[in-house]
């Protein structure tokens, strides 16, 4: 079978996956880890608690998964295209807004609800669209995209970092809103809804495989579930479970701990660079299982993922010495990596 349809030069799809990447790489790149570089600047400047200032963090995440249906369902109206350049340039405008703020109540405001409309408009538009247009290397395809948190991870911590100690904080969020703004428009004009409307069909076949291929997705539909049956499985509930006590791990680790190396005596540069390197090593896992999913499954996959990060939770939690903390990070976050790029089946 052809990577190409007849009289395409290029697959779209793979275009599609690098705007995904690209829009990963700025929106998540600069808010899970950059929260936790800006978190102790702050705390000093005002005298807030951590507790306070964490809170907006949560707040975020929490309106963000109850905004993802709302999302979904204008994806499916919309297209991928019009969410999120509209939506999820809305995280940009909170940083802009943010190098004003004065007040415990508008760092709230601004984060837990203009970032988390943002946040809201880059997770399902985006894998939704990937799904359409691969089945044979959707896993690979995915991971690439998740990837993006990964390889912004590495780059926007310690560049917030130098930014916070050259310019001050306020400034930093300045430029970090002008590059997030400019990082998920430009990509995401780049995405298409289906490949049909290129005349393509997924992962690049050829056009007579279009009956097959219609067949198959016909059998598909029919054996699956519908929600309500869904939430009466074991599996449903048993993921659920999972993705909640992992991501509320990874969350709080994110978001902390950069002030938590600060804490221990050491620069904020310092404690950038730790969120670097653990956000950094994730890829590894995340490209890498989405491509070992694709051929074996990712049930041991996802097994093997959680028993590492227990042991180095715990690691984590006497690790003193910069070098203790550098080894958190990338075990960590090659573990969180597997993790991301893996699904259950």
């Amino acid at each position: 079978m052809s990577g190409e349809s007849p009289g395409q030069r290029l697959f779209y799809g793979y275009v599609v996956t690098a705007a995904g990447f690209g829009v990963w790489l700025i929106s998540w790149g600069t808010f899970n880890p950059c929260f936790g570089v800006f978190l102790k600047p702050l705390v000093t400047e005002f005298g807030w608690t951590r507790a306070e200032t964490a809170l907006a963090y949560s707040l975020s995440l929490s309106v963000q998964a109850a905004l993802t249906i709302a999302m979904g369902w204008m994806t499916d109206r919309l297209g991928p295209r019009i969410v999120v350049t509209v939506f999820g340039s809305f995280l940009g405008i909170c940083y802009v807004l943010m190098s004003g703020i004065s007040t415990i109540w508008q760092f709230q405001l601004n984060y837990g609800l203009l970032a988390a409309i943002g946040l809201s408009a880059l997770n399902i538009p985006i894998m939704a669209t990937i799904v359409r247009w691969f089945v044979r290397r959707r896993g690979l395809m995915i991971g690439i995209v998740q990837a993006g948190v990964s390889v912004g991870g590495l780059i926007f911590p310690p560049f917030a970092a130098w930014l916070i100690l050259s310019y001050g904080w306020r400034f930093a969020y300045i430029i970090l809103g002008i590059i997030t703004v400019a990082g998920i428009i430009i990509p995401g004009l780049f995405l298409r809804r289906d490949p049909r409307d290129l005349g393509q069909l997924p992962d690049g076949a050829s056009i007579v495989m279009a009956p097959g291929l219609h067949r198959e997705n016909q059998n598909s539909q029919a054996t699956g579930l519908s929600l309500g049956e869904a939430i009466r499985t074991r599996h449903f509930w048993m993921m659920a479970g999972i993705y909640s006590s992992f991501g509320f791990c990874g969350a709080t680790f994110i978001a902390h701990i950069a002030a938590h190396v600060q804490d221990l005596g050491f620069s904020l540069a310092d404690g950038a660079n730790v969120l670097a390197v653990l956000t950094g090593s994730s890829m590894i896992g995340r490209i890498g299982m989405g491509r070992v999913g694709d051929m074996i499954g990712n049930r041991g996959a996802l097994i093997l993922s959680f028993g590492i990060t227990t042991v180095i939770l715990a690691y984590g939690l006497v690790a003193a010495g910069l070098w203790e903390l550098y080894v958190f990070g990338v075990v960590f976050g090659f573990a969180w990596g597997r993790y991301g790029g893996s699904g259950f089946r």
